[in-house]
């Protein structure tokens, strides 16, 4: 992963996101937790993982949203999700960025929200990622009982779901 692209990918969802401090700082958290779940002894090992997917899909997972807000004066997980891949293209294709790996982030974007849509394990970093961060917001975290059983259902990787764990329980 080149550091200086990774910036500059950054810098565009800042800017995109019109530097809402809220949705960046989400995009950071997920970006932080795609990162370490990828570089875990667990993951990897797998052969299909590829970390400039998971790095460029944290970073713009959740790019839809000022569209939808736009659009739809809303931001629905499912309206992201159509709304998000053409703008991910879009800042992708200003760089010098496989063909390949730009069409799987934008697969990524646009299932973001979508379990069992992806079956990759590039996407199921992202999908955990993001749930880590989400959980809190989503989930009474005071009601272990209920809680671990949530995760149990949420969690895709076994890094994820120890992590999820080791966080919340």
């Amino acid at each position: 992963m080149d550091d200086k692209l990774k910036n500059e990918i950054l810098k565009k969802m800042m800017s995109y996101f019109e530097y809402d401090n809220n949705h960046i700082n989400h995009t950071y958290r997920v970006l932080y937790y795609a990162e370490e779940l990828s570089r875990s002894s667990l993951i990897a090992k797998l052969r299909d993982i590829n970390f400039d997917v998971i790095i460029y899909s944290a970073i713009l997972h959740d790019i839809g949203i000022p569209a939808c807000k736009k659009k739809y004066n809303s931001i629905d997980g499912q309206l992201q999700e159509i709304e998000g891949p053409p703008i991910a293209r879009e800042i992708l294709e200003n760089f010098n960025i496989n063909e390949e790996i730009i069409n799987e982030v934008c697969n990524i974007v646009g299932s973001h929200h979508s379990m069992g849509e992806i079956e990759t394990t590039n996407f199921k970093i992202i999908w955990d990622a993001d749930w880590l961060v989400n959980l809190p917001d989503v989930y009474d975290v005071q009601d272990k009982k209920n809680l671990s059983e949530i995760i149990n259902n949420i969690f895709l990787t076994k890094t994820g779901l120890e992590k999820a764990k080791f966080l919340y329980l």
